[in-house]
């Protein structure tokens, strides 16, 4: 029987049903658990969700102690693929972002240069060589291993030019930070990484003219991009090292949950894990990237459209997405409750919610004010994120350098 409670009456050995709002205002991926741990139970009470669903059948009431029933997580998988239910925090960084931030940009113009070489193979007709991506694959998730937020924040920054090649190598990372959030061995984890790196190669057979095109695509125009995935499915099959995981992800990194996508409306577990995994990285990238027809959508902007597109992705993955890039990525606007605004500028290891920023302007002075840096996760602080903002409403363009 499920009853609702105030988070107030919360309390150990109680089996939440849910939480009262969207998922987004909670710091947990799930939302079916026991609770167990004295710091899950905090971090519930710090989120400011107002109440909660238990399950008497499976937990504690708030007077009658019934001993819990043993929970079994169902999580999707491919059958190829399996997956541990993920943690409450991902795995600690082995440095900090400041110290990660110069390597992942020596690792990034590296690969940058190899991507470029390997794709303009593709277009120009010849066979691809993709061995050469095993060592810069290793790189990039060496990177993204030391501190996921320095290179997955750096790639985003790219510009209309070298949409592409950046594209693929921001892809790369996110697919290298998602497998290992979603508790994947590291030669699964390689084989993520390796298919996001190539997962777009196909726009190489695309007409130039179509493919950077500043305005919106006719319906010729749309039809003839939509191939784009059976063309790199196609160049990787003649290539040396036509990975089963690549050739996954490249034809199905389209398709979505509700069979809406293309290029064959698969829908449910037609799709593999894999390719619903290239599916969240690919457009969260997309949409935080300037492009040759629109700007970049702010990221904390992009998680919250994102989780609105029902039907569009599979929302374990998505939600374990956001365990990785936070609820406020690295680079969001954020209003806090002291009526002051910040830049994000690290992911917090325990809470979604509560991340280390930069605080820069002043709402009651309408000014700017010396940067502070803040961690919003430490016992003592007592200030919190309202909203996030949107820079294009306040006209800044400062945002990356504050928070490099």
């Amino acid at each position: 029987m499920l009853k609702k409670i105030d988070i107030r009456d919360l309390r150990l050995g109680m089996h939440i049903h849910g939480f009262e709002g969207s998922w987004l205002s909670h710091p947990f991926w799930k939302t079916r658990f026991v609770l167990s741990d004295t710091a899950d139970l905090e971090a519930i009470r710090r989120s400011g969700v107002p109440a909660c669903w238990i399950d008497l059948d499976k937990g504690f009431d708030i007077e009658i102690e019934v001993a819990p029933k043993p929970v079994v997580t169902a999580v999707p998988t491919a059958p190829d693929v399996e997956l541990k239910e993920p943690s409450l925090a991902p795995a600690s960084p082995k440095v900090d972002l400041a110290s990660e931030l110069q390597r992942a940009a020596a690792t990034i113009e590296r690969s940058r240069e190899k991507v470029i070489v390997l794709f303009g193979e593709a277009r120009m007709g010849r066979a691809v060589d993709t061995r050469q991506c095993v060592e810069l694959v290793d790189d990039i998730a060496d990177s993204v291993n030391r501190n996921p937020g320095a290179l997955i924040s750096l790639a985003r920054l790219k510009t209309r030019d070298n949409y592409t090649y950046m594209h693929s190598i921001a892809v790369c990372g996110l697919m290298v930070s998602l497998a290992r959030q979603l508790g994947q061995d590291e030669v699964r984890v390689r084989e993520a990484g390796f298919a996001g790196l190539l997962h777009d190669i196909g726009k190489m057979a695309m007409p130039v003219a179509v493919l950077n095109k500043p305005g919106a695509l006719t319906d010729e125009e749309f039809a003839v991009m939509k191939s784009h995935p059976a063309r790199g499915h196609s160049i990787l099959q003649d290539s040396s090292l036509a990975a089963p995981a690549a050739l996954d992800v490249c034809m199905h990194h389209h398709e979505k949950l509700d069979g809406g996508g293309y290029p064959f409306k698969l829908a449910g577990a037609q799709i593999t894990l894999l390719a619903r995994m290239g599916a969240v990285c690919d457009v969260y990238d997309a949409i935080t990237s300037t492009r040759p027809y629109k700007n970049a959508w702010d990221p904390a902007g992009s998680i919250q459209r994102m989780a609105q597109w029902k039907g569009h992705f599979d929302p374990m993955v998505f939600q374990t997405f956001v365990k990785c890039v936070g609820i406020y990525p690295v680079g969001s606007l954020v209003r806090l409750k002291s009526d002051r605004l910040a830049v994000v500028a690290e992911q917090a290891q325990n809470s979604l919610v509560s991340p280390t920023v930069k605080i820069f302007y002043s709402l009651k002075s309408k000014m700017p004010i010396p940067v502070e840096t803040l961690d919003l996760s430490k016992p003592h602080c007592n200030d919190q994120i309202a909203a996030r903002e949107s820079p294009s409403d306040w006209g800044f363009t400062h945002l990356d350098e504050l928070w490099q």
